[in-house]
């Protein structure tokens, strides 16, 4: 079975930024609104949870050369 592929924050948020589209849209029925909430929700998670991980792995070099993990 092949290995699902992990989606970029940039691909995250463009899913997101069609999820909130369709939200306004007010076309969609009480659950697929809800539905699309609660992927959104998880979506933003992601988002953040990734965010996280690379900002643990910034290395913030000063001015005098030294290294210091965030």
């Amino acid at each position: 079975m092949a290995a699902k592929k992990e989606r970029t924050i940039e691909e995250t948020l463009k899913e997101l930024d069609e999820l909130i589209k369709m939200l306004e849209s007010g076309e969609s029925s009480l659950e697929d609104s809800f539905q699309f909430y609660e992927t959104g929700m998880k979506l933003i998670k992601s988002c953040n949870d990734k965010i996280d991980k690379v900002e643990k792995k910034l290395i913030v070099i000063e001015e005098n050369g030294e290294e210091h993990e965030l």
